[in-house]
């Protein structure tokens, strides 16, 4: 009895056969496959043909390639944290416990209702969404709702993502993207001059195209060489041999980005394996030696389960060991069809026929073919296939149509000719050249420090690769001056013909099929190519955006020539007068957090403490990052929840006293004569009447008028001043400010220091701030009379010399103890032993909001979001009018002070006790479902213990006038709606009695 995956497995061949088995499951149904071998393999070998469907006719599709072309076998993957939507099978790698579940269908993809939707593809050509569901307008939110539900392949995942990946910067003399015959010569080259080579390639394996090569190479077997080759780069310590990543962008001045697979599994360990690698690299020289892709051929029914690229079909053989088929009719109009042929050949496969479009051209696989008996029908083509799940017979006849017939078959293996991989050459602004004799598009003009070799320059012969690719890799080498060794001239033995490019064989006569498919993924046929022309689209882009040709996940590798090439004929043009799509980064679909990344933080963005951290620590802190900092975000007691935790801090703020670290607010010494000018001129409020020892609150903007940061500046001296920004823009303000004085107003004499590590900054906040103050200041009165809200005096406490603010961010007797750092440790213990008889307490910064927002205070980041002015967060009345500051010329706009803005409000459940939920828009009572009328949105939410309900701030379309009215908090995504009512959004002390006492 065959093994379960076995039926369709070949030995002796493929590069995983020694690997072990192992079980995984697709669409419920447990499978055995090989340890990294490819989904796409693995389910070739247990006969699985129909994965997926396609997205506009719901029509059965099955895998068409074997790399990041694949257009048509897109899986979800389901992992223990969450799925994973959209993968190409052909790049996700077999492991132990794999489960993934095809997209697209419902209920099954073996009985998919929406296929029910082909029936009406007459109806349905390219851009009838533009032409249809005008009418009634008022039904347009019926079809908008029926459109959104069957849009998209696979569905997004609710839950966040649980992998996390890494980046990295490098730079290196010579990058080579793609690890072929052409890529492996051209750092063998460099890398033996002493130059640092990058060699990156998308597979795990390095000269995987050699595989299918029946010769050797200086004596040794193709792939051995590969192997050799690899290994002797890999013992360079100049060189970095990156398999498994992915050159997914080229940008000006030698700047390359590349995505790296470090695993496939699930990290279920704990030891943070991130997934992906991130790679922004420097190169001075670049070698494109990316290959080329298969075309396919276009005919009816040229997309059903079974229709394969022939590269491909001998892909899974020699990679894998796979055979895509058992009765196999290859239909090809180049010598390529020809090699996969013979290699089938020698299996259990039958080849049932080759369909060769071209005149009798005999040459060596043509030939062998003969040799061994295999059908060769000359002039000849497809006319169309029939089956429902898989391919089960081809109609097949001359080029003239003549002498029909069927031919029964379980695998068609089509081959159109190749189209080199030049995307890396166009995102710079590279323009592609139509090559009429080659039959595709070649890279144009030449650049500096950029080169191809191998297929994606034309070089057809496995000797021409080798040659060019070291000759470029000597070249990069001797201009960063290396000294390359001398010229390799390589001994190639046997047929060395890699791929082909001959002119387009023009075999679609029934072009206004509507079944003869372009791009596979979004059911672009060749009768829309035609429409397009006929409805007066001239512009490719225009063409690509019409019909969606080349939107999909595969971006077109496969189907834009095809489409180009018809195009052209249908407009009795020239290809190169049609031209090209543009290229743009990245080459394959890259998810964003592999993207985003995490920095290895302790080496490049280091968490920065208080000098306070170690007290914190002891005293229960649950730690939360702030910008660059590591601070406390509330203190739990034994058996405590979170929220109680939280509400036990802001209830002894309000009632009693506690103690905040606040030393993270950035803080800068302001020195020279013209630091009161300067000051003038980046806040938007008055500061020239501020006197020595006061503070005063200060919003700066940008120059388009919208908050960039805001805090308080007090004034130590004549030209002496302390400013305070906030915790997360303290270095954009810095860097802001200095740019300022460096260009624009390089004649002030302003001295900007940054002093955020030098002092220690703790908060007494509450009633009875004074009463524990009291107790260790030394020769100071701290009395309201003698120090009033926003005073500043400059004192000792504990013994310890120290500047006191008067501050409040929560609205009660708030005092901000500064200390040198190196005391800040010590003045904390002398706090919290002085506030013993009232209970002092610790607050993290969870209470500070509940605090704020009670408040009814803004923060830059959530009310001030970047798109809002200072009239929208009722500062308006602080704006000055007798000055010029930055950001002045844009709030004289009409716009900027326009009512119908949103503006910053209070919110409350209407009825007590509701919990407001987060991320809401606000929309009207009338219509609670309709988020297309959304008039704003809740900013700042919290559960108000002082107040014994849940409150909220929000930025509500001409707000301030709108108090008292009710509206719904909608959250679609948590399917949570609340009635809520406008009020004030100072929820608490609006007079500031409490702060002023």
């Amino acid at each position: 009895m065959t093994p379960i995956g076995d039926s369709m497995r070949v030995p002796g061949y493929g590069l995983t056969s020694s690997h072990p088995r192992v079980n995984f499951v697709f669409d419920n149904q447990p499978l055995q496959g090989i340890e990294g071998e490819s989904l796409s393999a693995a389910l070739l070998a247990n006969e699985i043909r129909l994965i997926g469907r396609s997205f506009k006719f719901h029509r059965p599709r099955g895998i068409v390639s074997i790399g990041s072309e694949e257009p048509n076998a897109l899986v979800t993957i389901e992992r223990p944290t969450g799925s994973e939507p959209n993968n190409r099978a052909t790049m996700v790698r077999v492991y132990a416990g794999l489960t993934v579940k095809s997209q697209n269908h419902w209920p099954s993809l073996e009985n998919d209702v929406g296929a029910l939707i082909g029936y009406f593809g007459p109806l349905l050509p390219a851009g009838f969404y533009y032409k249809t569901f005008m009418s009634p307008s008022r039904a347009w939110h019926f079809y908008e709702r029926v459109i959104r539900r069957m849009a998209g392949l696979g569905k997004v995942p609710e839950q966040p993502d649980s992998d996390f990946s890494t980046k990295i910067h490098v730079h290196c003399d010579l990058l080579v993207a793609g690890g072929g015959a052409a890529g492996l010569a051209s750092a063998l080259a460099a890398g033996r001059a002493g130059a640092r080579v990058i060699l990156a390639d998308e597979n795990p394996w390095f000269g995987l195209g050699l595989l299918d090569e029946n010769h050797t190479i200086d004596g040794i077997q193709a792939y051995e060489w590969a192997k050799q080759t690899i290994n002797e780069l890999a013992s360079l310590p100049n060189v970095t041999v990156a398999p498994n990543t992915t050159v997914i962008g080229r940008y000006e001045d030698g700047f390359v980005t590349m995505i790296e697979t470090l695993r496939d599994a699930p990290n279920l360990t704990g030891d943070r394996t991130p997934r992906f690698r991130f790679w922004k690299v420097r190169s001075k020289s670049t070698i494109m030696a990316t290959g080329a892709l298969e075309r396919p051929l276009i005919f009816p029914n040229n997309d059903r389960p079974g229709v394969m690229l022939a590269t491909a079909v001998s892909g899974y053989l020699n990679r894998y060991g796979v055979l895509a088929g058992k009765q196999i009719i290859i239909f090809t109009n180049n010598s390529i069809g020809h090699r996969t042929a013979s290699a089938i050949s020698n299996t259990q496969a039958e080849v049932v026929s080759i369909i060769d479009s071209r005149p009798e051209s005999l040459g060596p696989w043509e030939r062998a073919n003969l040799t061994k008996g295999i059908p060769i029908r000359w002039q000849s083509k497809v006319f169309n296939t029939r089956g429902r799940k898989n391919i089960s017979g081809t109609l097949v006849g001359s080029i003239e149509g003549q002498r029909r017939e069927w031919l029964d078959c379980d695998l068609l293996a089509i081959s159109g000719g190749f189209s080199p991989t030049i995307s890396l050459y166009a995102h710079t602004g590279g323009k592609a050249v139509w090559n009429e004799g080659r039959g595709t598009f070649l890279p144009g003009l030449s650049e500096n420090n950029f080169t191809a070799v191998g297929l994606c320059n034309e070089d057809q012969t496995l000797y021409d690769s080798l040659v060019n690719g070291y000759k470029a890799g000597q070249l990069a080498a001797s201009n960063q001056n290396y000294r390359p060794d001398r010229t390799w001239s390589p001994t190639v033995i046997g047929d060395d013909l890699l791929a082909t490019f001959d002119p387009i064989t023009p075999l679609i006569q029934d072009s206004q099929s509507n079944k003869a498919f372009v791009d596979f993924q979004n059911d672009v046929t060749a009768a829309d190519m035609s429409l397009a022309v006929r409805e007066g689209y001239r512009s490719i882009e225009h063409v690509k955006r019409y019909t969606t040709l080349g939107m999909g996940t595969d971006q077109g590798k496969l189907g834009n020539v095809n489409g180009i090439e018809l195009i052209a004929n249908a407009r009795g043009e020239a290809v190169q007068q049609v031209g090209t799509t543009r290229f743009r980064p990245p080459v394959v679909p890259t998810s964003m957090s592999a993207i985003a990344g995490v920095l290895d933080e302790h080496l490049t963005h280091p968490m920065r403490r208080t000098a306070a951290h170690q007290l914190h620590e002891e005293a229960g802190a649950v730690w939360v990052n702030a910008g660059a900092w590591l601070r406390p975000q509330f203190y739990r007691c034994s058996g405590e929840s979170d929220v109680d935790a939280v509400n036990r801090e802001v209830t002894m703020v309000r009632n009693n006293v506690g103690l905040g670290d606040v030393a993270t607010l950035g803080k800068f010494e302001i020195w020279g004569p013209d630091s009161m000018a300067f000051l003038e001129k980046v806040y938007m409020n008055n500061f020239s009447s501020l006197p020595i020892g006061k503070g005063r609150y200060g919003v700066m903007l940008r120059e388009d008028g919208m908050v960039y940061d805001d805090g308080v500046t007090s004034r130590l001296g004549e030209h002496h001043f302390l400013m305070n920004t906030s915790t997360g823009n303290t270095n954009s303000v810095f860097e802001w400010m200095t740019q300022l004085l460096e260009t624009r107003w390089n004649s002030l004499r302003v001295a900007i220091v940054p002093v955020t590590d030098q002092w220690f900054a703790a908060a007494l906040v509450g009633p009875n701030a004074r009463k524990v103050l009291n107790r260790v200041v030394e020769g100071l009165d701290v009395s309201n009379n003698d120090f009033p809200f926003m005073g500043v005096r400059s004192g000792k406490v504990a013994g310890i010399p120290a500047r006191i603010f008067r501050i409040s961010f929560s609205g009660e007797i708030s005092y901000e103890i500064n200390v040198p750092t190196d005391y800040g440790k010590s003045l904390w213990l002398s706090l919290m032993e002085a506030g013993k008889p009232e209970q002092l307490t610790p607050n993290g910064v969870e209470s500070m909001g509940v605090l704020r927002i009670e408040k009814g205070h803004f923060v830059v980041g959530r009310e001030a979001d970047g798109r809002t002015n200072p009239y929208d967060v009722g500062l308006g009345r602080m704006v000055s009018t007798k000055k010029w500051f930055i950001g002045k010329e844009a709030l004289r706009l009409p716009i900027m002070s326009d009512v119908s803005r949103r503006q910053l409000v209070g919110i409350v459940p209407i009825k007590t006790g509701e919990r407001l939920p987060y991320s809401a828009h606000l929309v009207s009572a009338s219509q609670p479902t309709n988020l297309a009328g959304s008039q704003g949105w809740i900013t700042s939410l919290t559960y108000s213990p002082t107040l014994g309900h849940d409150i909220a701030l929000a930025l509500l379309e001409n707000g301030r006038s709108r108090i008292g009215e009710e509206l719904v908090a909608s959250a679609p995504i948590a399917g949570h709606s609340v009635g809520v009512q406008v009020v004030s959004p100072q929820f608490f002390d609006p007079n500031g009695k409490r702060q002023n006492a």
